[in-house]
């Protein structure tokens, strides 16, 4: 057993190419697997390894002078949660496809701990509304009570989102979040600068944080992460259906046929009956050959569930 690291910091870097040769060096030595990305405006990461890799891991991070303010997030995994370890030198850590100057994260919402988020949806004040910042496939497992989830897949659609429905936030108390923290560093700009929205908060640590502290709270359902166990089960509830027979269901997987290759939630009757396709027509060219197969997305079996 070890973890799974999810942590990011904006902070100005003279070099982001130095410190990507210095991550290089570190993640080996440590027989880390993951995805880091690094620019002038700091690092985004997610690591897996042992308990004793990765906690070497924070304790030479948080020893270097632009990182010991790191928040570590911990959940259950190990580096087979990856498939390899990527490091990235990008002009932006989270991509907004906008100008960063422009969404700058310095302007970005009053950030609330868990317990402060906590009490304020327990409070149910009128004017509060409560915004995902993930994509909309990540919301249909697990989400926080009532709260508007954007049809957009990818991040940087979301400035255009906010625009469009700009009359939903006017006036409003905005609550956002998102899996960790960081989209909402960006995206809370983008509801301030467009929406005249009367406050924007951003949750601190995300829904994970918020997890820890509250597992019976007002997030339900799992938080969908981005390596091979796909999601961490928060609670017992179950928010979404078996695309295919629409029994209730929160497993994704998929499609067999690799040029299908859709991601969709598929109970494990129809994962059998189906063969790990998502169609008939999917099934059909996979058992016909008429197609390459690709290996089925399984999620890794460790607890699946958040540390409280």
């Amino acid at each position: 057993m070890g973890k799974i690291l999810l942590f990011y910091q904006y902070v100005k870097l003279q070099n982001p190419e130095a410190i990507a040769k210095w991550q290089r060096k570190l993640c080996a030595s440590l027989n880390l697997t993951g995805r880091i990305l690094i620019g002038d405006e700091g690092i985004n990461g997610t690591l897996g390894g042992t308990t004793q890799e990765t906690d070497e891991y924070k304790k030479q991070m948080l020893a270097h002078e632009s990182f010991a303010d790191v928040d570590f997030k911990d959940s259950d995994g190990d580096a087979s949660c990856f498939p390899r370890m990527q490091i990235t030198v990008r002009e932006e850590i989270v991509t907004i496809g906008k100008d960063k100057q422009k969404y700058n994260e310095k302007d970005g919402g009053v950030h609330l701990t868990p317990e402060q988020t906590h009490e304020l949806i327990a409070s149910q004040p009128d004017d509060l509304v409560i915004l995902d910042a993930r994509n909309q496939f990540e919301a249909e497992i697990g989400k926080f009570t009532d709260a508007i989830v954007p049809d957009i897949h990818v991040f940087r659609d979301f400035p255009e989102y906010i625009e469009k429905n700009a009359d939903k936030f006017k006036d409003k108390q905005v609550l956002m979040y998102c899996t960790g923290g960081i989209r909402c560093e960006r995206a809370s700009t983008v509801v301030k600068k467009h929406t005249g929205a009367k406050k924007v908060f951003q949750m601190l640590g995300g829904i994970h944080r918020y997890a820890e502290k509250y597992p019976e709270g007002f997030f339900r359902g799992k938080n969908y992460v981005f390596d091979r166990r796909i999601a961490l089960k928060v609670n017992d509830d179950i928010l979404s259906t078996c695309m295919l027979c629409k029994e209730k269901c929160d497993t994704y997987t998929n499609c067999l046929n690799a040029l299908c290759n859709k991601h969709f939630i598929c109970c494990a009757t129809c994962k059998d009956t189906f063969n790990n396709t998502c169609s008939e027509a999917c099934k059909t060219l996979v058992e016909n050959k008429k197609v390459h197969k690709r290996p089925p997305l399984v999620s890794k079996q460790y607890s699946n569930k958040i540390v409280h």
